[in-house]
């Protein structure tokens, strides 16, 4: 078996590490400067310094040549996948894709696969998500993710080719709820972020989180998603870990709101798009999202955290 990954950020470096315990990988970069520097250090010191490079891992600049083999795992950010997607359709037909990236697209409002499915409607799409920080996966500390495939043949034949020792796969056909649960929680992630920045506590970030899940839910189950979905990795687990770390950026960003620190913009928050997306969703399937449209809010300079905390404090009491 022989595996590609496609875009050299932290997750998909450590991925490509991962999988390289147990099959020949090629890591594909855009930045041929980058790429040399890979090569010439065997590891990748702008994404995930002090993780090194298995023998069984290349590293390349060349799209052509890393397409060539069985499965391609896609890990572009999720607002630049449609592009990517649509400038290397050519490449990609037929080929068994696995999206690797989080979030809702700002401009259609889709997930990873459905861009896949769209724009590449030859292959067969599926998308690993759930609980891991890069590091962690690079180091070979045991991680468990879930795949989403609604092939469950393909689904099941991916989950045993990329699963190793360290790193364990739960498929599920669920496309929806997966792609959905991993998007939605980076959204609470900055929500949780924001509150211990402002010094609000352990207490209302619990409460953040509790009702956020409420609003993922909300969500995905009126776009289809099943409700042990968001149960799962892919939701619920995911959820728990980046709430509560500073390993997250997601909640790093949102920490720098609440506590009115800078925060380096070249850093990737996928949860600040996936708000705005997911907003103007709300609003096109009249659903009641108070937290995501908060985090909107902030997110567009409209509000501060404060006002934002009253303003969910303030609201109507009710049934939980």
């Amino acid at each position: 078996m022989s595996v590609s990954v496609l875009g050299a950020g932290a997750f998909g470096t450590s991925l490509a590490i991962a999988l390289a315990q147990k099959s020949t990988v090629v890591l594909w970069a855009r930045d041929s400067d980058h790429v040399i520097d890979m090569q010439s250090k065997r590891e990748n010191v702008r994404r995930l310094a002090g993780a090194p490079f298995p023998s069984t891992l290349a590293v390349t600049s060349s799209l052509q040549e890393t397409v060539q083999n069985d499965i391609i795992l896609i890990a572009v950010p999720l607002q630049l996948l449609a592009g990517f997607l649509q400038e290397n359709a050519a490449f990609l037909i037929g080929k068994q894709l696995v999206a690797c990236s989080k979030g809702v697209d700002r401009t259609t409002g889709e997930g990873p696969i459905d861009l896949i499915s769209r724009l590449v409607p030859s292959a067969s799409a599926a998308i690993v998500t759930g609980p891991s920080f890069a590091a962690d996966i690079a180091r070979g500390l045991p991680t468990a993710l879930s795949i989403a495939c609604k092939d469950e043949a393909i689904g099941a034949d991916l989950q045993a080719k990329l699963s190793t020792p360290t790193l364990r796969l739960y498929r599920s056909t669920d496309v929806v709820g997966a792609q959905l649960g991993g998007a939605l929680k980076n959204v609470i992630a900055i929500a949780c972020g924001a509150v211990i920045g402002a010094k609000l506590g352990d207490s209302a970030r619990a409460a953040l989180m509790t009702r956020g899940f409420a609003e993922m839910h909300r969500f995905a189950i009126h776009f289809g998603a099943k409700p042990q979905t968001l149960a799962g990795l892919s939701g619920f687990g995911d959820l728990v870990l980046t709430c509560t770390s500073e390993l997250s950026r997601n909640y790093r960003y949102g920490f720098a709101l609440g506590a009115e620190q800078p925060f380096d913009q070249t850093t990737t928050v996928e949860g600040a798009a996936t708000s705005l997306a997911v907003q103007t969703l709300c609003q096109q399937h009249n659903l009641d999202m108070p937290i995501t449209q908060s985090i909107a809010a902030i997110v567009k300079n409209q509000s501060t955290v404060r006002d934002e905390m009253d303003y969910l404090l303030s609201r109507p009491l009710k049934e939980e």
